[in-house]
């Protein structure tokens, strides 16, 4: 086996491999090849190759989302580490490992005229959980170190050495035990002097490596809060982005059980119990439609919110509670808990389920009316909307419905961002279809990438539902050799940002078609003949249904369903949706 003779690209490599950090996603270049070598020539390692760094970080955001444990996106110096700014910044607001190491130049060429170099130590500061700077070895390449940097050599070079390795390993320890243990992104910033190729057959560093042990924060007082809840008699639980089945069912089906408990869901929290509330905008539109919203709206407003998972898609749950706000807001999460509500009064520092296990023998079930009243709301709504779609031309609303009849079970399901997910928001899904989508930052960029990240790691076959604009930003994402043969994407092309025909403020106008909707004619023919995807589109009703189930066959090559729909009729069915369910529906609730 071949080891870079560069001491600091050992010291990653080992690091890395004592704490099974093994999925290293590469970039190629030059200035990271001591640490490509180290990565390639060891077994250990599940290398794999991504020459486009946005694509490579967004899937390896994938693996890890799946893994939730690190995986390493590996790149050379200058703008090849900012182009992984889009998935550091979603995985550190979504709470996902990813772990950057970038080869950087010498430290005595940054700012010198010198190509590929940027400044790259802290670049990431903002949105990183940690950055590691490691020093520049100077037993490598020491004459010029003593050229360039003269005064950088205060001792032997031998003392010297110790010393950065000293540096070098405890910044090692502190990034990767904070991704392993914290679930956040890190950056690892490595500089090396040429030359950057020549090996050795044996290891010549033996590194300090601590292994961290996860030390768990005692629940205090949860007896005083149980007290608390037994005496409210309306309590919604809230639960945002939550990976499946992490939540105890037995919890749950306690927590469902009580009448003074509402708990609302949204596809992406994974959570399925037949008196749970998802479509929550289902709930809300038609109150805010009603003559009489103000009472409504304080007959659904909390004593308690309970909160946990990741961040919340609905708008219209964030508007109603930020309004009516609870009179106390509880949010469970071992790190972090954002006081989207304005409203938070404390924080549990806890995994959710070791929460459960001490709060919910404590509790007792409540008389009261809160359920019972907006379970019948749901319902009503729920008739309502079955309904409305059976009357629905074509357009975006019907091709969902469609789309999420057909998906098999137990399939995993990469959501889009932007119209898409919030498609997905409006329908109940099957249970054992685990739903995933980038909200973290919640942009269009990396979906594609991410879901191929994601199908690579998982044993289910994998759907990507993704809109126009999404899909072509990240075409990139096809560049690679990974797609497995049952990964299948579903490109709903309604030639713009749909999205913004239904936000406020929008008017047909060339200007708002332009630069707003972005209007286009294009289509994924060309890519997937250019990448060895099966195609086919339809643009009418009968044709998906007969279709779906074809392109849900088994292939040996991964395949993409275009679904063309009317730009122009799009958001006038989806707006109408709200109208419709609104519509005798506030007299199932008085």
């Amino acid at each position: 086996m071949n080891y870079s003779s560069i001491p600091s690209a050992q010291t990653v490599i080992q690091h890395c491999k004592a704490k099974g950090i093994k999925d290293i996603i590469i970039s190629p270049g030059s200035r990271n090849a001591p640490m490509t070598i180290g990565f390639t020539e060891d077994s250990f390692f599940n290398c794999f190759s991504i020459v486009d760094e946005r694509c490579a970080a967004f899937f390896g955001l994938g693996m890890a989302q799946q893994l939730q444990k690190p995986v390493v996106v590996l790149c050379t110096s200058g703008s090849a580490l900012l182009n992984y700014y889009p998935a550091v910044a979603e995985a550190f607001y979504s709470r996902i490992p990813l772990m950057v190491i970038s080869a950087d130049r010498p430290f005595y060429k940054i700012d010198v005229g010198d190509g590929q170099t940027i400044r790259q130590d802290y670049v990431f500061d903002r949105h990183i959980g940690y950055s590691a700077n490691l020093k520049q070895d100077v037993s490598h390449a020491t004459e010029k170190v003593k050229k360039y940097a003269p005064g950088s050599i205060q001792t032997t070079i031998d003392n010297e050495q110790e010393k950065i390795q000293e540096h070098n390993d405890n910044e090692l320890n502190k990034a990767m035990n904070l991704a392993i243990h914290k679930q956040l992104p890190v950056h690892i910033n490595v500089p090396f002097e040429e030359p950057l190729y020549n090996t050795h057959e044996k290891l010549t560093v033996t590194p300090n490596i601590e292994q961290k042990v996860q030390v768990n924060v005692p629940l205090v007082e949860i007896e005083g809060y149980a007290k608390q809840w037994n005496s409210a008699k309306r309590k919604m639980i809230l639960v945002g982005v939550n990976h499946p089945n992490s939540v105890e069912q037995k919890y749950l089906d306690q927590l469902a059980a009580d009448p003074s408990v509402i708990v609302l869901t949204e596809t992406t929290s994974n959570l399925h119990h037949p008196n749970f509330f998802p479509s929550i905008d289902s709930i809300i539109a038609p109150i805010e439609k009603s003559k009489v919203k103000e009472k409504l709206f304080s007959d659904l407003q909390p004593d308690i919110l309970l909160t946990f998972g990741g961040l919340v898609v609905s708008k219209k749950v964030k508007a109603f509670l930020r309004v009516h706000k609870p009179k106390h807001h509880w949010h469970v999460d071992e790190q972090r808990a954002y006081d989207t509500f304005f409203s938070l009064s404390h924080h549990f520092k806890s995994n959710v389920n070791t929460f459960f296990h001490r709060f919910c023998p404590l509790l007792s079930k409540v008389d009261s009316e809160y359920f019972g009243c907006w379970n019948k709301f749901k319902l009503a709504y729920e008739a309502k909307r079955a309904e409305y779609l059976s009357q629905i031309e074509y357009s975006d609303f019907k091709v969902f419905e469609r789309i999420f009849e057909a998906i098999p079970e137990n399939t995993q399901l990469q959501m889009a961002n932007s119209s898409t997910i919030r498609y997905g928001q409006l329908f109940n899904l099957k249970p054992s279809i685990e739903v995933f989508c980038n909200r973290g930052t919640s942009g269009i960029d990396g979906s594609l990438s991410t879901a191929i990240g994601a199908s690579l790691v998982q044993r289910k076959p994998t759907v990507l539902i993704t809109g126009d604009l999404s899909f072509f930003y990240d075409s990139n994402g096809l560049w690679n050799k990974y797609i497995k043969a049952d990964f299948r994407i579903i490109l709903v092309n309604n030639d713009g940002g749909g999205i913004f025909r239904i936000l406020p403020g929008q008017e047909e106008t060339e200007n708002f078609s332009t630069y707003f909707e972005t209007i286009h004619e294009l289509n994924a023919a060309h890519l997937c003949k250019m990448h060895n995807v099966e195609y086919s589109c339809v643009i009418e009703e009968n044709s998906l249904k007969n279709e779906l189930p074809k392109f849900f066959g088994a292939s040996t090559i991964p395949k993409l369903l275009e679904i063309k729909t009317p730009r122009i009729l799009n958001n006038k069915i989806l707006i109408e949706y709200f109208d419709f369910i609104s519509s005798g529906i506030i007299n199932h609730i008085h």
